[in-house]
């Protein structure tokens, strides 16, 4: 019998486009954006004497309508800063989908976070998001996403940030990231044993959309649900890779069929077209679908 946990959220995260916000024009266009989610950002993006600013600007943004179909994400200062205080009752009047940690190190910086939410008796449907961006980060990637498994945890997804982790470790941005690899799969490991997401990390370049397929591709089947983007001209490539392909759906909705034949009730393993199929795949079948189904309700009529 499969162990395999359940997946927290079947939520789209395939393009998650990251908005200085204090970027006003940049904040107002997101509306017309087709990317999975908004990451609203007040961490390294915005100076230190416009945090004030790109706060109000964010008060102005959530009185709107909320966007359609993309979840919403306030990155917040460390704590630490003197400037994350601020920013978490900024996250607790707003109600946000989530709010993205930064340089997460340890479990009790999700921990810490969790608590101050549900002192505030914040909502549940209020995540909790973690940048994954310096060493000790990787390290303690299993502790982190395991604490995401306990009664009461917000934790939904890890946010790989390698600019960071690059600066911290002095690894070069080379082609292909042969060296940042096997703390990439470190960090999938850790979110696949506790049934959570994980992003990939930005793509500096905008202006190079090779570069930016090929990681996209590479992101893809490393099994990250999608990338945090820095440009909306980046959006279309990371829906393309970290979505379904047709001959993928169309092997999920095969595989959904061949366990809805009543001869196969009760079976754990079929023999499918000469193929062995468990009903792990069957899981996985019907994620996908799901998110198919999520991508083309999203599509104008």
């Amino acid at each position: 019998m499969s162990r395999t946990p359940p997946l927290r959220s079947l939520r789209l995260r395939r393009s998650v486009l990251s908005v200085p916000a204090v970027n006003v024009r940049a904040l107002e266009k997101t509306r017309s954006l087709d990317c999975d989610a908004i990451i609203f950002d007040l961490e390294d993006s915005v100076a230190p004497g416009k945090k004030a600013e790109a706060r109000d600007n964010l008060k102005a943004v959530f009185a709107a309508p909320p966007l359609e179909g993309k979840e919403r994400i306030i990155r917040i200062n460390s704590l630490s800063s003197g400037l994350g205080l601020a920013d978490l009752e900024l996250v607790k009047a707003l109600s946000p989908d989530a709010v993205l940690l930064p340089k997460v190190d340890e479990p009790q910086d999700v921990m810490a976070i969790g608590d101050l939410l549900a002192e505030a008796y914040s909502p549940e449907e209020l995540r909790i998001w973690a940048m994954i961006e310096t060493p000790r980060g990787v390290l303690n990637a299993a502790a982190i996403t395991e604490s995401g498994r306990t009664p009461g945890s917000r934790l939904d997804c890890l946010v790989v940030g390698l600019n960071d982790l690059r600066k911290e470790t002095g690894i070069l941005p080379q082609t292909g990231r042969t060296y940042l690899v096997p703390w990439l799969m470190q960090v999938i490991l850790a979110v696949k044993a506790y049934g959570l997401d994980a992003l990939d990390s930005v793509f500096n370049d905008f202006q190079d959309a090779e570069g930016f397929n090929a990681e996209c591709r590479q992101g893809r089947g490393m099994g990250f649900a999608g990338k945090m983007l820095i440009h909306p001209a980046q959006i279309e490539a990371a829906n393309r890779y970290f979505g379904p392909s047709a001959e993928e759906i169309a092997e999920a909705e095969a595989i959904i069929a061949a366990f809805a034949d009543p001869a196969t009730e009760g079976l754990n393993v079929i023999n499918a077209n000469g193929r062995m199929i468990e009903r792990l795949h069957l899981v996985q079948a019907e994620a996908l679908v799901h998110k198919a189904r999520l991508i083309s309700a999203r599509k104008p009529a």
